[in-house]
């Protein structure tokens, strides 16, 4: 191509019909853009942020669909959130303490969401006392309707705390503390009733009561209070973008346009993710960042190259159709690849990791529209400043190639490589060792997504210290027909399946109905011991299911049909779920019949069991698609299957040693994270398509293997490097997140980011000493020429008759 100053001298009939149609009609493809922007802009009125506990439920594996299909029967063993209200100063038998608890407990059963019919406190008519006398069952409940405060009132007061077996549950051990549990309506706005507890916390907090709430309603509502916190972090990584990208191009006109079309790609994703009725979520929210970082990345490459082409003399508007020729197809296979390695997340059944793949990939469709279309249609009105096009060329010119970048290119000979390629496969050997022990699911106490000094986890421990169990459910569903809740074989393999979850580490009690029929047996007669049993006899076994339906309903449904066996869990560990998932799941093949089925699971434990089993089963087959889709693109620009082994082996190392760095890190492969391995994989071959496809062209046309490389270092290499330090710098500030996982995140995506540039560099050359030292001829001689072409242009030497 040569260098064309005017360009009325510029032949608008050349390029490709894509380029023609594109800059041949400029003016409509900026008025295009501006509407679509202002369109965008003003539908982002309606976005809103939120979270739902059904969107983080897999709703096709087996657990849960049991657990869906039971639900109404069984509410009180749903999503729930827990209250703790302490007396700082004494007892819970304070009066003026008492009057407090009460008034909390009113202003929480008026909030919308919460299914009151299963709200359980002492100061609720559903908690109830039972005892025996020489007339049978008597029994009420545990504050009755005619408590005053008084020293009597206080005194039934205590004796009915004891009768009702609530210590422990809804009554601190140390009686300094009561507890209101609060199941949640299946449609309930976790936001709008996590703010309502904030306010009742506001409203009541102080000298006369501490409260402590815990419950994935409140869990949420802190992540998003966080969100707004981390929206700050966007601004951050604007003005390090802007720093780095300034600091490479010396020109404040491009660099703004760079950053511009960031930005509209991120107003255009959230509009359409607007218009589908998705709200920004805790895991969602991260999508924008990482699409203006990656929008970043491809426009700076689009900078470079009209950088030098008008460095070399050409205009603005004919280095910019230089430019668009030269890296439009590397950078769409690019930005599809990065949609490719989001897109695959589609197979894992979680719709918010689903919604978390469309929206990353809607992002990335709008990058190549912003940022491969309309950012060099910009850029060809404004060009570059004159001193960063000359910058730009005495960087080129520059004759000492064997420093900076350029020495990488020695990387091509034997030696060299060798010691290069050494190097990598004892990181894999290292990695893979390591990060055989990376576990699936939560690895602490407490909430993981937020610090370990949050209110919440402050919260939690607190509860788990004073109270005998924990808020960490696991229960298998007991069906039967009809009315058949009360048979002996029912109730025997209950209490069986009781006995052995209780038996499993990890397991602090359990209940079921089996345990209130034993108990209400013995009451029956006189409180001996030796009728703490299940009876064979129907006449017995009738009366004491009717008590329980009276007295403590939640552990059968009015139909007598449906029963939970409770475990209580220490924690939501993934070793411990795995424990309680294997007893249970093995009693249940064992002894379920077609009128007697044993169904995993239900409680917030149970849903979590069921998580990290879909993520388990989905995540390596997920990585085998980002790998062989990503394979599939990479042959289809390369042309070569070797430059696809070439492209795809830094990919795995790097993939390798994020597994093991998780695993140092103490991070467990959860919906989370799952992302973060993907993201590395579709993000990592950019570097690959930038650098590979100079080096190839350039091969292709006789180049050797040192010099191709040398000049894919000059003209898209630093570019690379620039690309990974901005994306890292990007994301680095996560780092300081509230939200836990967000700063694992950042941590994660930076060494993601660093290791796949840094591969890309060192073992793209090394590799290609071994496969692609002589590429074959490719059937498409015209375009390799003109692509070469192409190349040339850029390179002032190349221009000057100069060898590479």
């Amino acid at each position: 191509m040569k260098i064309v100053a005017n360009p009325a001298e510029f032949n608008q009939h050349t390029g490709n019909t894509l380029e023609r149609l594109i800059f041949n009609n400029r003016s409509w493809v900026l008025l295009i853009f501006l509407l679509v922007t202002l369109t965008s802009a003003w539908q982002l009125r309606e976005l809103s942020v939120g979270a739902s506990f059904d969107k983080m439920l897999p709703h096709d594996h087996p657990y849960i669909e049991n657990y869906l299909e039971n639900r109404d029967e069984l509410r009180g063993l749903g999503d729930s959130v827990q209250v703790v209200v302490e007396n700082p100063d004494g007892d819970i038998f304070d009066p003026e303490f008492l009057e407090h608890f009460a008034n909390i407990n009113d202003d929480i059963f008026i909030i919308p969401g919460v299914d009151r019919a299963w709200m359980k406190s002492i100061w609720t008519p559903v908690v109830r006392w039972v005892r025996v006398t020489e007339r049978g069952f008597e029994g009420g409940p545990v504050i009755p309707g005619d408590f005053d405060g008084s020293p009597e009132s206080i005194r039934h007061l205590r004796e009915n705390i004891a009768r009702a077996d609530v210590v422990g549950s809804l009554v601190a051990n140390d009686y300094r503390s009561g507890m209101i549990v609060i199941p949640l309506l299946p449609d309930a706005d976790y936001y709008a009733v996590s703010k309502a507890l904030d306010e009742v916390r506001a409203k009541y907090q102080g000298d006369d009561a501490n409260i402590y709430i815990v419950g994935f309603a409140k869990l949420v509502g802190d992540l998003i209070d966080g969100l707004f916190k981390v929206m700050s972090f966007f601004l951050a990584a604007v003005l390090i973008a802007a720093v780095i990208i300034f600091s490479f191009s010396r020109c404040l006109v491009s660099t703004s346009l760079v950053l511009g079309c960031s930005t509209a790609a991120i107003i255009w994703q959230l509009a359409i993710v607007t218009y589908l009725e998705q709200p920004l979520d805790p895991f969602t929210v991260l999508v924008p960042f990482l699409v203006f970082a990656i929008g970043v990345s491809h426009g700076a490459q689009k900078m470079n190259g009209i950088l030098q082409d008008i460095g070399k003399g050409n205009h603005k508007m004919v280095a910019a159709r230089y430019t668009f020729r030269r890296l439009f197809v590397p950078g769409v296979t690019a930005l599809v690849s990065d949609a490719v390695g989001f897109a695959v997340l589609m197979i894992i059944d979680i719709p918010v990791i689903r919604e978390l793949a469309i929206s990353a990939s809607i992002g990335f469709g709008m990058l190549i529209l912003t940022n491969l279309v309309v950012l060099p249609v910009l850029l060809s009105y404004t060009g570059v400043s004159k001193t960063a096009a000359d910058r730009s060329l005495r960087a080129i010119n520059h004759r000492s190639e064997n420093r900076g970048l350029g020495s990488l290119a020695l990387l091509t000979e034997r030696k060299w490589a060798v010691r290069a390629l050494s190097v990598a496969v004892v990181l894999a050997a290292g990695g893979l060792v390591v990060a055989s022990k990376l576990q699936i699911g939560d690895l602490d106490q407490g909430a993981p997504e937020l610090r370990a000094d949050s209110r919440y986890n402050k919260d939690s421990s607190y509860i788990s210290e004073h109270y005998g169990v924990s808020n960490d459910l696991f229960a298998v569903m007991v069906k039967t027909p009809s009315q058949e809740c009360g048979s002996y074989r029912a109730l025997v393999e209950m209490d069986r399946l009781g006995r052995r979850l209780s038996s499993v580490p990890g397991v602090q009690q359990t209940q079921s109905l089996a345990d209130m029929v034993k108990l209400y047996t013995m009451g029956s007669f006189e409180g001996n011991p030796k009728w703490l049993t299940i009876s064979d006899n129907a006449g017995l076994i009738s009366p004491q299911i009717s008590t329980a339906l009276a007295w403590n309903s939640e552990m059968l449904n009015r139909d007598c049909s449906v029963m939970p066996v409770v475990a209580y869990l220490s924690d939501h560990k993934a070793a411990t779920l795995e424990r309680v998932v294997d007893e249970a799941a093995a009693f249940a093949e064992a002894h379920s019949t077609p009128d007697l089925q044993f169904l995993l699971a239900a409680g917030n434990a149970g849903v979590e069991a069921a998580t990290n089993m879909i993520v388990r089963e989905s995540s390596r087959i997920m990585m085998l698609c980002v790998y062989i889709a990503v394979g599939l693109l990479s042959l289809i620009v390369f042309r070569s299957w070797r430059a696809v082994v070439v492209a795809l082996l830094p990919l795995m190392l790097t993939s390798i040693l994020t597994e093991a760095f998780m695993v140092m890190l103490g991070i467990g492969m959860k919906v989370a994270t799952l992302p973060v391995i993907a993201l590395g994989v579709g993000i990592g071959v950019d570097y690959a398509l930038y650098l590979l496809s100079v080096q190839l062209t350039q091969q292709r046309l006789g180049v050797s293997l040192r010099d191709a490389y040398r000049s894919a270092l000059r003209f898209t290499g630093k570019v690379v490097g620039l690309v990974g330090v901005t994306l890292s710098a990007g994301v680095v500030t996560w780092v300081w997140s509230p939200i836990k996982f967000q700063a694992d995140m950042g941590l994660l995506l930076t060494f993601v980011f660093l290791f796949n540039m840094l591969g890309a560099l060192i073992l793209i050359p090394a590799l290609s000493h071994f496969l692609l030292r002589k590429p074959a001829k490719t059937e498409n001689a015209k375009q390799d020429r003109s692509a070469g072409e192409a190349v040339r242009s850029t390179d002032p030497r190349m221009i000057q008759g100069e060898t590479l």
